[in-house]
């Protein structure tokens, strides 16, 4: 069996990120043999990765990165808000939302690209789930971009540069100045980031979940007694206001709470001289749509130190 030194162990561990008992394990399993022991390091990771799988990965970043007329945004997505505090965990965020960017690759196509380390994405990431010890998930990904003008990045609730809990890009379409086009794309992200609109415009949105608006306030109104043909004209005034306070363009902007952003951004070109067209946005919230588990935080520590816990006031003793 080969001699495994301290600095065999050091070195494995700095190239791996591996703890110190598994890396020294991993190269006794291997003979000393280094790439051996990194795959080794790796079959056991992707064991991890696995058994971790079934959490609920609800926290993590949003990154979001531009270059002129090209913007990408990502979304990584973690157990607990302290791995997206983690450099590690911000340096693959902030990585893999550069791959995006110069490759316009959406989640699943990102996952098999090759990162500055020469591994791929999907493999640093079963790598980190296995040093960082949570479950994490490469969510989704969108790139824009623009013929000519600037595509234009927020971030709200930023953790570091372009990382953040809620990331916007705005891609807007003119011969304007930059200096123009970041003021006004700046600005609206900050409201597409407040105000969350579900689509560019009116005829954009999701035919199903108007259809569902229109059979509650169908509903309510026959509730309230009203003859068919009157609740009806009053449905269809409902679905028309939500479809103006959902629609992007059609929405009041937050800045001043009357002009509407179609309006907003027909000023912005006219007093530059040169027509502006919002063409796109992304708006990625951290979780959003993800059904988080509500967990029991006494509980589980009552369950970890294996003191038996009272029951509450309405459950019966087992």
């Amino acid at each position: 069996m080969a001699d495994i030194t301290a600095a065999m162990v050091k070195d494995l561990r700095e190239k791996s990120g591996a703890g110190m008992m598994d890396c020294k394990k991993a190269l006794g399993e291997t003979s000393g043999d280094m790439d051996a022991a990194m795959d080794w390091l790796r079959t056991k990771g992707l064991a991890a990765a696995q058994k971790k799988s079934s959490r609920t990965a609800a926290e993590g970043l949003v990154g979001v990165a531009t270059s002129g007329t090209i913007g990408a945004a990502v979304e990584v997505n973690s157990e607990t808000d302290f791995v997206a505090k983690n450099d590690q965990f911000q340096s693959f965020v902030r990585e893999v939302t550069h791959i995006a960017l110069a490759t316009g690759a959406d989640a699943e196509a990102l996952k098999a690209q090759a990162m500055a380390s020469g591994t791929t994405v999907a493999e640093v990431l079963t790598n980190n789930i296995a040093t960082i010890g949570e479950n994490q998930s490469l969510r989704r990904a969108r790139q824009l971009s623009v013929s000519q003008g600037a595509v234009v990045s927020y971030v709200h609730n930023a953790a570091a540069p372009g990382l953040g809990k809620i990331g916007v890009l705005v891609a807007l379409e003119s011969a304007a100045g930059d200096e123009v086009l970041q003021g006004l794309g700046k600005q609206l992200a900050m409201h597409i980031a407040a105000a969350f609109p579900k689509a560019l415009n009116e005829a954009d949105l999701d035919e199903a979940e108007i259809e569902r608006e229109r059979a509650i306030a169908t509903e309510k109104a026959l509730a309230e007694g009203m003859k068919p043909e009157f609740a009806a004209k009053r449905v269809e005034g409902s679905i028309a206001k939500y479809r103006k306070e959902h629609a992007l363009v059609s929405q009041l902007f937050v800045m001043d709470g009357k002009t509407k952003i179609a309006d907003v951004v027909a000023k912005a070109g006219k007093d530059a001289g040169a027509p502006i067209v919002l063409a796109d946005y992304v708006r990625f919230q951290l979780g959003e749509g993800i059904e988080k588990e509500v967990g029991d935080f006494a509980a589980e520590v009552a369950a970890a130190s294996g003191v038996p816990q009272k029951p509450k006031d309405d459950q019966p003793a087992s």
